[in-house]
C-alpha cells in the first residue's frame, strides 16, 4: 500500500469523530439521536440544545474536513489521493467507525473538507448554503440545493477530474441522506431553522 493512502484512512477516522455526540456528551444534552430528527448534526442540536451547543458541533465538524485535506495537502499527496481523502472524512462522518456507523447527514464536514481542496468551490457553496438558508428558511433546502451546485462549481473552479467525480458522488449522497426532509418539504412538514 502507497504510504500516501494512510491520509485516506486517517481521515475516514477523524470524519468518524462526530462533533454532535462529542459535544451533547460534555455539555450533558440529550444524545441527537434520540431527538427530533435522530440526525447527529448542527441542526438538530440547535433544536434540542441550544445555540452554543450548535454553533461547537457545526465548528467541529467543519474543522475535521479542514484537518483531513489539509493533512493530505501538507503531505504532497496527489490529485486522486486528495479527492480519496474528501470523500473519507465525508464518508466517515456519515458511517463512523466509532458510533455503529451511525452518523449525520455531511453538510458540514463536507463544506470544510471542499474549503482546503478547492476555496473557491467550497465558498461557493457556503454562499450557496446561506443565501437559500436566509430565503427559505430551510436548512435541508439549503444543503440540497447547495450539493446539486457544486459539482458545477467543481467543474468550473478546479477542471481537476478526480475532484469533479468525488464530487458528485459527495452530493449524490447529500441529496440521498436528505430523502426524508425531501418528502416532509413535499408535504410541507419540514421545521424551518426558526423554529
Amino acid at each position: 500500500m502507497p504510504i500516501e493512502s494512510l491520509f485516506i484512512i486517517l481521515a475516514y477516522l477523524v470524519g468518524s469523530l462526530s462533533g454532535a455526540l462529542i459535544v451533547s456528551k460534555i455539555m450533558g444534552i440529550p444524545d441527537p439521536r434520540t431527538q427530533g430528527s435522530g440526525n447527529p448534526g448542527a441542526t438538530n442540536v440547535l433544536r434540542h440544545g441550544g445555540k452554543k451547543a450548535a454553533v461547537i458541533t457545526l465548528c467541529l465538524d467543519v474543522f475535521k474536513g479542514v484537518v483531513a485535506v489539509l493533512g493530505a495537502k501538507f503531505g504532497a499527496a496527489s490529485d486522486l489521493i486528495l479527492a480519496g481523502v474528501t470523500l473519507a472524512v465525508f464518508l466517515g462522518h456519515l458511517y463512523p467507525i466509532f458510533f455503529k456507523f451511525r452518523g449525520g447527514k455531511g453538510v458540514a464536514t463536507a463544506c470544510g473538507a471542499l474549503l482546503v481542496l478547492v476555496w473557491p468551490v467550497g465558498l461557493a457553496a457556503l454562499v450557496t448554503w446561506l443565501i437559500m438558508a436566509l430565503l427559505f428558511r430551510y436548512s435541508s433546502l439549503a444543503a440540497i440545493l447547495a450539493a446539486i451546485l457544486t459539482p458545477g462549481y467543481m467543474f468550473w473552479f478546479s477542471g481537476v477530474w478526480e475532484y469533479v467525480f468525488v464530487s458528485f458522488i459527495i452530493s449524490a449522497l447529500l441529496i440521498w441522506r436528505h430523502r426524508s426532509n425531501i418528502r416532509n418539504l413535499l408535504i410541507g412538514k419540514e421545521d424551518k431553522i426558526s423554529s
